[in-house]
């Protein structure tokens, strides 16, 4: 499988998320969607990040944009870590990695001393066309969500 492109459009996807069912890019014709891609639930950095986003929500709702996070936490986590942090937006499970392998986010990162492959935080921001627009990676938490909404600002 190949990795997203800017200035293409991505391909189809689906993954279980909070909420009860499966989401993906046919849930949101002719909307903006934000993926934010994380490494684990209720971490500093995590809640960090999804803190702002939901802080930011409403500004990129008026803006016909939908946020997304991504991990590979299970869906169970996912509704724990949703309902603690009271995140407006769902968030995706990718226990395979597919969705993580499509946009080439999993890379190798040291913990403790010891080589793990991991997700490196990376967002993406998606038309309402489908088509992939702009693309952050090895995001600092603090600050991100504004520099996104600047970025749909733009659209």
């Amino acid at each position: 499988m190949s990795t997203v492109t800017l200035g293409r459009k991505v391909p189809a996807f689906s993954l279980p998320a909070s909420g009860g069912k499966p989401l993906g890019l046919k849930d949101y014709p002719g909307k903006n969607l934000v993926i934010y891609f994380y490494p684990k639930d209720s971490t500093p950095g995590c809640t960090t990040e999804g803190q702002e986003f939901r802080d930011l929500h409403a500004e990129f709702a008026r803006l016909d944009t939908v946020i997304l996070g991504v991990s590979r936490d299970s869906v169970k986590s996912h509704e724990n870590f949703k309902a603690k942090q009271g995140f407006p937006f769902e968030l995706l499970s990718d226990g395979d990695e597919t969705l993580c392998r499509l946009f080439d986010v999993i890379r190798e990162k040291n913990m403790y001393g010891k080589k793990v492959m991991g997700i490196e935080r990376s967002t993406f921001l998606i038309d309402g066309k489908g088509v992939l627009r702009a693309e952050w990676r090895k995001v600092k938490a603090a600050g991100h969500a504004a520099e996104v909404l600047a970025a749909v600002k733009d659209l």
